[in-house]
């Protein structure tokens, strides 16, 4: 597990911030926060340096770009072994289609989440670019009918220790 960064109350309002919305000005956050601009550009630079902040990304609709069609696909590779697992991942990311990769513990080996056209295509996908490898062992498809943002992400909070309390009566 990666070391946590300490971040103070004034790290977290600007996190919250920009991870609603990234375009938020540098003097916007601290007009909010309660700081000076340069207070603000310096703690922003601090979270990036510490590896806190990772980038910034752009946020597309798959349907208007013609994908109008998502879906999850849980994914079986046998045998598990490094060798087939490097050139699996790399092709698998670099299909135009997939948005997502995640190796998972359990039944399933990988979550890929795709965007395609329409049925035609995700069957395609499917049987082109993930069952016709030999590694493939299983693909099970579940189509996304709705999805939600969550969010921002914080560090958990800190609790003060749980102490029992006896009541006198």
């Amino acid at each position: 597990m990666a070391d946590s960064v300490a971040l103070d109350p004034v790290d977290l309002h600007i996190l919250r911030i920009l991870q609603n919305d990234a375009r938020t000005t540098y003097r916007e956050v601290a007009a909010e926060v309660g700081v000076a601009p340069s207070t603000c550009l310096d703690r922003v630079s601090r979270l990036r340096r510490s590896g806190i902040i990772l980038g910034h990304q752009l946020r597309l609709d798959p349907a208007k770009l013609g994908r109008g069609l998502e879906a999850l696909l849980m994914v079986q590779v046998r045998p598990h072994r490094r060798e087939l697992i490097g050139p699996f991942v790399e092709r698998i990311r670099a299909l135009p289609e997939s948005r997502a990769l995640f190796h998972l513990t359990g039944p399933d080996d990988y979550l890929v989440h795709v965007a395609v056209t329409g049925a035609a295509d995700l069957q395609r996908l499917v049987l082109d670019e993930f069952t016709s490898r030999r590694e493939v062992a299983r693909v099970e498809t579940r189509l996304i009918f709705q999805q939600w943002e969550c969010g921002p992400l914080l560090p958990p909070a800190q609790e003060p220790p749980r102490h029992a309390h006896l009541s006198a009566d």
